[in-house]
């Protein structure tokens, strides 16, 4: 039977503070977007608006983390001449926002998309780099099986971004949680048995 359980010497959810130097320790250069995973893209609002770029990147899902009338309404219907399926989450970047409840919704449609033939997506908001990032985030911890330190590190090699500090609160939580059920085998900072 394998043991569901991290022992205590293993990985920890560090603190905020600490989750705050490591996303600001690993800063290279971000333009409007980049891919952070494969075919797995964060971007900004210029991006998601440019339907000629998407086009040229062959986009075919669309992750909105700023839709609304007050934030960048594009919608189903801004897309309607592109071959995209789109996707909006209307939230605000504010750190009293609870983007929590977005988390495994926003992860298993990306993961469907991912898994698509041909499947590239584009998770953006107005900067790509607090509410996008966080469901990246959350993405990579919830199907790639990556700690939030590993996200982190993953996705900062290839971006920037800086999740507003309750949205690594969150983020924070969803780390704790699924360290309780991971497996032992899916945890890559344990060290190996001789």
């Amino acid at each position: 039977a394998v043991n569901k359980q991290r022992p205590k010497h293993s990985y920890q959810t560090p603190p905020l503070t600490e989750l705050q130097r490591l996303l600001w320790t690993h800063k290279p250069s971000t333009g409007h977007v980049n891919e952070v995973w494969p075919n797995l893209y964060v971007g900004d609002l210029y991006t998601a608006r440019d339907k000629e770029q998407l086009r040229r990147m062959g986009i075919t899902h669309i992750v909105n983390a700023a839709a609304g009338r007050f934030h960048i309404d594009t919608g189903a219907k801004f897309y309607r001449d592109l071959p995209v399926d789109y996707y909006g989450i209307e939230a605000d970047d504010d750190p009293n926002f609870d983007l929590s409840i977005y988390f495994y919704q926003a992860a298993r449609y990306i993961r469907a998309a991912l898994n698509s033939p041909r499947g590239r997506v584009l998770v953006h908001c107005a900067m790509g780099i607090s509410r996008s990032a966080t469901l990246v985030l959350a993405f990579l911890m919830i199907c790639e099986n990556k700690t939030l330190v590993d996200a982190i590190q993953a996705v900062c090699k290839h971006r920037g971004v800086c999740p507003n500090s309750g949205f690594l609160k969150q983020l924070q939580e969803l780390d704790m949680r699924l360290l309780t059920i991971w497996p032992l085998h899916w945890i890559p900072s344990l060290p190996s048995k001789p």
